[in-house]
């Protein structure tokens, strides 16, 4: 019986030495290295589009103001249609603009018909007096009484010029071709002279897109504000929401005249023509500029690029077979390539897939692409 007990014991003993075998061939052979592909940092002139983000601003823009109070008696346009300069838009209650400019084109003729008895009686005295036949006193009282009347001339001519402005007021009109936007007031409603809002217009087309670029990126813009022809070759296009490209192309009209100190940027526009009306005031867009490198740049896949908290970074093959994770500084976006402004050495080695699996100073196993398939 005893030698039974024995057997299983010594079984016991042989596997879990076994086992304690296994796993120091295991610590002994160290990591298993992680499979991965890598392709090589290299440079070369670049072409490619850099992006900006933009906002679509009116070239003219104005809001429509009640300058004349009273109650509105007509609104002549529909809710955001398409304007014409002069066109008639909304009218507020005339009757007492009419009756005040009547009443002073009747003080100005009133005005005007005592000047001119008053100027005929000097003319009198005047002749008189040289005669003697009158005092010289009483020429000197038609003469003041003459000056007087003119001032009340010129008193009712400004009284005049200021009830007809008022009157051509109460009805107001498109100060140039555009769009207008929905009305602030319906007619019946009583608005307040400078203080009332009634609506909005703004032009259409052209129409400008604002965005920001870097400081050291103004000659780049100078330079594209002086070629003429540069619609013609698509230089400056739009994104819009979604992905859509905008099919107009743009140009250079205006660079700030200053660049702002607290992000060191400066702002630049680009009009487009905007015949159907397709971009509207305050729509955000990605302005996209076609640009050439003047000398060699650094350019790697874009796929070896991981970005995390807004930095972005890349993992570098080592001399020893591991990998190091290092901060770059992007700069033009290629399709599927990008162009490193910092960060990276022409020669050196990046991982462009098995970039999930890395950590850094993780041993990797290079697999060339050709191999991989």
């Amino acid at each position: 019986m005893n030698n039974y007990k024995i057997a299983p014991i010594v079984l016991i003993a042989a596997g879990l030495a076994g086992a304690c075998g296994n796993k120091q061939q295991q610590q002994a052979a160290g990591p298993q290295a992680i499979p991965v592909t890598t392709d090589v940092v290299t440079e070369e002139i670049v072409a490619g589009m850099d992006a900006y983000p933009g906002s679509v601003v009116p070239l003219n823009e104005t809001e429509l103001r009640a300058e004349v109070s009273g109650y509105i008696t007509g609104i002549f346009v529909a809710d955001g249609a398409t304007v014409s300069k002069g066109q008639k838009l909304y009218e507020i209650d005339r009757t007492r603009y009419e009756a005040a400019a009547e009443q002073a084109k009747a003080s100005l003729a009133i005005a005007e018909a005592n000047l001119d008895r008053i100027t005929r009686d000097v003319d009198r005295y005047r002749k008189l007096a040289e005669q003697d036949a009158i005092a010289r006193q009483t020429l000197d009282y038609a003469e003041t009484d003459r000056d007087n009347a003119a001032a009340q001339v010129v008193s009712a001519k400004a009284a005049l010029v200021t009830a007809t402005t008022n009157l051509n007021r109460s009805t107001i009109v498109a100060p140039f071709n555009g769009t207008i936007g929905i009305s602030q007031v319906r007619t019946g409603a009583l608005v307040s002279a400078g203080t009332t809002l009634l609506n909005t217009i703004s032009s259409t087309t052209p129409i400008a897109v604002d965005f920001a670029v870097n400081q050291r990126n103004i000659q780049q813009f100078v330079t594209l504000q002086k070629q003429g022809d540069i619609e013609k070759d698509s230089v400056i296009t739009l994104t819009l929401a979604g992905g859509n490209v905008y099919s107009h192309p743009g140009r250079i009209t205006v660079i700030d005249r200053a660049v702002d100190a607290n992000t060191g940027t400066i702002t630049v526009r680009a009009t487009f023509a905007n015949p159907d009306g397709l971009l509207r005031a305050g729509m955000n867009t990605n302005v996209r500029i076609r640009t050439t490198s003047e000398t060699k740049q650094l350019v790697i896949p874009y796929r070896a690029v991981t970005e995390q908290l807004g930095q972005t970074s890349v993992y570098v093959l080592t001399d020893s077979g591991t990998v190091e994770q290092r901060g770059i500084q992007l700069g033009l976006k290629m399709a599927d390539r990008a162009v490193v402004n910092s960060g990276l050495s022409i020669g050196e080695q990046v991982v462009t897939d098995g970039i999930i699996n890395l950590r850094p100073g993780a041993k990797v196993q290079v697999t060339r692409p050709e191999e991989k398939k």
